[in-house]
């Protein structure tokens, strides 16, 4: 079907029009004007496509799909490129784990050693006083109250 010019899409788009309309008449008869009026709005879809060249792209889809699938079962490079395609998403899962596992263990290194107090916390400080800012109040309640 290569060879139809876009007069043939159209002549094919009206034909399925008409008989979508024809029909159409026999659905308005028995199930009511509501039910024939959807059935008209349907039937014009067809004539809508070949005039717009959608039935032309339509076909043009459905015979590259089919061609696909014809070469996938049929060729044995298309199956090297499945099995290929396989191994690259089982190693995006296994290095996705082993990320994370990696992150759950480096935690555990930097914590053993607490970065200082900032300098200028360590300058306002007074001698002997915490220089841990989450302690400066405990230790000048204590200070107060003449413990320390």
């Amino acid at each position: 079907m290569d060879g139809f010019d876009n007069a043939t899409w159209q002549a094919l788009g009206l034909t399925l029009t008409i008989a979508g309309l024809a029909v159409s008449a026999l659905v308005w008869v028995r199930r009511g004007p509501v039910s024939g009026l959807r059935g008209v709005a349907w039937s014009l879809l067809p004539l809508a496509a070949g005039l717009t060249g959608v039935l032309r792209l339509g076909w043009e889809i459905t015979d590259a799909v089919v061609g696909w699938a014809g070469r996938l079962v049929f060729s044995p490079v298309v199956w090297l490129g499945l099995v290929v395609a396989a191994v690259s998403a089982v190693l995006f899962v296994v290095t996705g784990f082993a990320a994370r596992r990696r992150a759950a263990k480096a935690p555990a290194a930097p914590a053993a050693v607490t970065p200082g107090p900032d300098p200028a916390t360590r300058a306002r400080a007074p001698k002997g006083a915490a220089v841990d800012p989450d302690l400066a109040d405990i230790e000048e309640l204590l200070r107060r109250r003449g413990i320390s």
